[in-house]
């Protein structure tokens, strides 16, 4: 199974929607203009940012339709699957692979807290039903489910399991997952965008950075410049790009990206609620955080 795509910067892209939820096609192809004009590597549709968790079946499956149309083979695209039901979770991987995505990336159940065998079994199940390359989503600090460096070393031996992106910001499990599966041909991204360069300097391969929605030039400096051997101009990139990603805390999740977008004149639309845009006074605060970050803000 060839997995040399998997690499690089891979925006968890935003779903615009409409006044009644509904998914914004024009926006959707404003937001993958944006980002491969950006130099990303690929894009993943439905992951966190993406409000799968507010999209009914029918329109993720225009999300992933359009997406794959739209990227037109200009990137690979990625197809995030959050569901609980393993049942569930196999017949996205089967949508993603009948709209011909090129990966899918799969998180832990959430609301339940499976053990580790029922979590090694779920994920086997997903990957048996589908030949595409999967990755592993560890996010504990959303789903309360810890992805163990000992489950992921037994699951990088499940043939089209071939990675994991890992947002617990938890470096020392980062090490460890790349250690364990260093021999595997397994591939470790970052999924907390302070940790991009770090994880790149341990092995990684790449990340999953939400930031590359907003930024995606100085994202993928961060990746480009450290190939290249340029670590200074690597580290100083992490340290631009770090104020974003700290201004997560300024709204409800995933709030945050989505005003700064609109700041940035993409129209990218409302949240889906319950979340609502950040207070007034911490949209002024993003203003000036995306100014300092080189983003294009209207006025």
């Amino acid at each position: 199974m060839d997995t040399s795509f998997i690499r690089g910067v891979i925006p968890p892209i935003v779903t615009p929607v409409d006044a009644e939820e509904r998914v914004d096609e024009q926006g959707l192809k404003r937001v993958v203009d944006h980002v491969i004009e950006g130099g990303v590597h690929g894009i993943l549709a439905l992951g966190s940012n993406g409000e799968f968790f507010g999209l009914s079946s029918e329109e993720q499956e225009r999300a992933i339709a359009l997406t794959l149309k739209h990227a037109a083979g200009r990137v690979p695209v990625y197809v995030g699957i959050g569901a609980i039901a393993t049942r569930e979770c196999i017949r996205i991987a089967r949508l993603a692979e009948q709209y011909k995505a090129q990966a899918i990336t799969i998180l832990p159940p959430m609301f339940i807290a499976p053990n580790e065998e029922e979590l090694y079994q779920h994920f086997k199940a997903v990957a048996d039903a589908t030949s595409l390359p999967m990755l592993i989503y560890n996010n504990p600090d959303r789903l309360q489910v810890n992805v163990s460096a000992r489950l992921l070393e037994r699951l990088a031996d499940v043939p089209n399991i071939v990675g994991v992106k890992d947002s617990s910001g938890d470096l020392a499990l980062t090490a460890e997952y790349i250690m364990r599966t260093r021999d595997k041909g397994f591939k470790v991204l970052a999924g907390r965008d302070l940790l991009i360069l770090a994880t790149l300097v341990y092995g990684g391969v790449g990340c999953v950075a939400t930031t590359a929605n907003i930024v995606p030039e100085l994202v993928v400096s961060i990746y480009e410049r450290y190939l290249a051997g340029d670590l200074e101009g690597a580290r100083e990139a992490q340290f631009k790009l770090a104020p974003l990603r700290l201004a997560f805390n300024l709204g409800s999740f995933p709030a945050m990206t989505k005003d700064a977008m609109n700041l940035m004149g993409l129209e990218v639309g409302a949240l889906i609620k319950p979340i609502t845009s950040c207070p007034p006074e911490n949209l002024e605060k993003l203003r000036k955080i995306l100014v300092d970050a080189g983003a294009k803000v209207k006025r």
